[in-house]
């Protein structure tokens, strides 16, 4: 069987591995696709490409939006998307301008919590990557201000915690819609952070196709409950081992695995957007 891993990020956003490296593990792994899904770029997709080259792995034009709803984050993966699509493109560089803006707002939030992080440390470490928390928990923990990244999270920077900040400037409806005219098929992330089915259902009003049922942190009966979800509300099955790298050690690529099948799926539901 063939199998694809439909959940990773690369340097190009808060991942550490390279498109070349991710490459490598994919191939080494015996993965036949992967799913770039990079932070509120696309920017990955052509390198993954180049270094896909003749190796026969194929490349999932992929992207990963951040939401927010009733004051919770939500994430839509957009899957076979027009990469070159001129409002998807225009849209994008807006959020990364509202990413560079939240960091130095966080940073002068912690500041207030006695803590001072010189903001452009968090740049350089980004590099040509959209910013985001994990950059900054990188230099929390490597200033010794927290003994390990989660704990930046659990501790500053993660939801409701004191230097939080929200940048958030789309609605789940406005993410899928802008995934849906971009020609890609919008898939509901790790769902189980919501843990609440009501909005599934809303979300499949506005247009979500698919809903990532095999994810790392789900436990059997949270796989079976989702994939219970998508039988009824009509969503493709997805999955994929959110893969950063060095930085999540414990999710290596393929970790969770899906059937090739799935991508064709994908594709399937592509072609119904016409």
């Amino acid at each position: 069987m063939k199998f694809a891993d439909l959940h990773t990020h690369t340097t190009f956003s808060d991942g550490t591995s390279t498109p070349y490296e991710l490459i490598k593990l994919a191939k080494d792994n015996g993965l036949s696709a992967v799913a770039i899904c990079d932070h509120d770029t696309i920017d990955g997709i052509f390198p993954a490409k180049e270094a896909a080259g003749e190796t026969g792995i194929e490349i999932i034009p992929a992207l990963e939006l951040s939401a927010e709803h009733n004051n919770a984050e939500v994430h839509i993966l957009g899957f076979l998307i027009d990469y070159e699509d001129a409002n998807l493109l225009s849209r994008l560089k807006k959020m990364r301008q509202d990413r560079v803006s939240r960091m130095h707002e966080m940073v002068e939030k912690l500041k207030s919590q006695g803590i001072s992080i010189n903001v452009d440390k968090v740049f350089r470490l980004a590099g040509a990557a959209t910013v985001g928390r994990m950059h900054l928990a990188r230099i929390l923990h490597v200033e010794g201000f927290v003994s390990t990244l989660q704990g930046a999270f659990n501790k500053y920077i993660g939801e409701h915690r004191p230097a939080y900040v929200s940048r958030f400037k789309l609605t789940p409806k406005e993410a899928i819609e802008l995934v849906l005219s971009a020609k890609g098929i919008p898939v509901l992330a790790h769902p189980y952070i919501l843990n609440n089915d009501k909005v599934i259902e809303e979300f499949s009003g506005y247009g979500l196709r698919g809903i990532e049922a095999y994810y790392p942190e789900h436990l059997p009966s949270v796989t079976k409950h989702y994939e219970e979800v998508a039988d009824r509300l009509n969503l493709i099955k997805t999955g994929g081992s959110d893969f950063h790298g060095a930085i999540k050690p414990q999710n290596p690529l393929g970790r969770v695995k899906v059937p090739y099948s799935v991508v064709e799926e994908l594709k399937d539901a592509k072609k119904k957007l016409g």
